[in-house]
């Protein structure tokens, strides 16, 4: 049975950097398949190819741009193709604007390589990975109203499961496969909680329950 290559698109101006996170890669994943780019023109140029990218791995800051400017273009371009960043600024609002503009997780380059080695594994498993400094933090980075719970946000018993999993990074495999749910169900559910939080990602989920303090307490049967 052939084994399914991940195409991944590395994008960052140094090129020993790209060189290092592409060996790791290779170690959890020695058929992926990688593209480099520098800036933002040659990352577009490989997403235009057709070459079938299905992950982008982006740095904040590249030539030529500012603030958060290359994930915008390259959501705006290509809003279909998961992106995670990969940067050396880890304040608040920067991870947290990330998410928002649509970066399914965050990287910091500060990372020690087995804290970046587990981060890679996350997302190549297509889990979310946020530092977790940042997520006990993120509260403290997004105005937050008045603590909430499931029921009131009108979520069943099952979406309420569904919504834990998703809080802790799990990609939609294992929500799957530790609700006993087919892949299919899993994503009906994950879909819905989704428009509940009046969002389009995952990650966006985990700052929507922040900012709301949502409270899921125990587990529903």
């Amino acid at each position: 049975m052939q084994t399914r290559t991940m195409k991944i698109l590395l994008v960052d101006d140094h090129p020993l950097f790209r060189d290092g996170v592409a060996l790791l890669l290779k170690e959890l994943d020695p058929a992926v398949q990688i593209w480099h780019a520098s800036n933002v023109r040659e990352a577009l140029a490989a997403l235009d190819s057709g070459a079938g990218i299905e992950l982008i791995l982006l740095d904040v800051i590249l030539p030529g741009t500012h603030g958060l400017q290359a994930l915008e273009e390259v959501r705006e371009r290509h809003p279909g193709v998961p992106l995670v960043m990969m940067s050396s600024l880890e304040d608040q609002v920067t991870i947290v604007r990330s998410i928002q503009l649509g970066a399914m997780g965050f990287i910091p380059k500060s990372a020690s390589s087995q804290q970046m080695f587990e981060a890679l594994r996350t997302v190549l498993a297509h889990g979310i990975y946020v530092p977790p400094l940042s997520l006990a933090g993120m509260a403290l980075a997004i105005p937050v109203q008045p603590r909430t719970s499931p029921v009131e946000l009108g979520l069943t018993p099952r979406q309420t499961q569904v919504l834990r999993l998703i809080l802790e990074g799990k990609p939609m495999k294992l929500i799957a496969q530790e609700l006993g749910l087919t892949h299919n169900t899993a994503k009906t559910h994950v879909s819905a909680v989704l428009r509940v939080l009046d969002v389009t990602t995952r990650t966006q989920a985990i700052v929507a329950a922040s900012r709301m303090g949502l409270v899921l307490g125990d587990d529903a049967s």
